[in-house]
């Protein structure tokens, strides 16, 4: 869904910082060679997450949903030298490709990829994390939110993607979108949960904010 005209999306793209040469190759890779090409995370609102990252200057940050990796990588330039990015991805043909990109970036040897579902590799994670990115599967979001909480401290951030949901959230809902139907719920609880203080903003498809307290 776009939310501005494509002249102002190109505006912003044209006055916001310069897409690395790196994910252009990434997404030029990923376009050629993975079905729904469309997820990767995109020029715009990876600079956003580089720079909340950036702001933060995490030690630890997680990931559910690392697709091609595009997100990952910028999500961990703004890691603190000694720090370490932990993705996970249900899919084992995209492990290959990822990795080739998080060796290709300044990060890579501080991004550490975890194959399988993340319901059941969070909970065994040892680390506290003070950023959080949540990417993955929607109508699960609410128990991956559950899973991270519990590896966050006061203070650490977690992010929400797509939680616009191409704009589904604020049409009449139908019994079979059970994805839409999760998502209205996750936003609804987000913003009423007394151990978080949240935002929304309107960057690309849905970029919830929520800082844990």
């Amino acid at each position: 869904m776009h939310f501005l005209s494509d002249t102002l999306e190109n505006y912003i793209a044209q006055n916001t910082e310069k897409e690395p040469e790196l994910l252009k190759e990434l997404t030029r890779e990923t376009h050629l060679k993975v079905i729904q090409p469309r997820m990767i995370t995109g020029h715009f609102q990876g600079r956003v997450l580089s720079m909340l990252s950036k702001i933060i200057a995490p030690k630890t940050i997680l990931e559910i949903g690392t697709y091609t990796g595009y997100s990952a990588i910028c999500l961990a330039e703004g890691l603190q030298k000694n720090g370490e990015l932990h993705t996970i991805d249900v899919n084992e043909e995209l492990s290959d490709l990822q990795r080739k990109y998080f060796d290709k970036s300044r990060s890579g040897k501080q991004i550490i990829q975890h194959l399988g579902n993340a319901l059941d590799i969070v909970p065994k994670l040892n680390e506290t994390f003070d950023l959080v990115f949540i990417d993955a599967e929607k109508k699960q979001y609410d128990a991956y939110f559950e899973a991270v909480l519990k590896k966050c401290r006061p203070g650490s951030l977690i992010l929400s993607d797509n939680v616009l949901w191409s704009g589904k959230v604020i049409e009449p809902l139908e019994k079979s979108d059970k994805a839409t139907e999760a998502l209205l719920k996750y936003n609804k609880k987000l913003k009423e949960d007394a151990r978080v203080e949240t935002v929304l903003l309107p960057v690309r498809d849905g970029l919830t904010l929520s800082r844990v307290l």
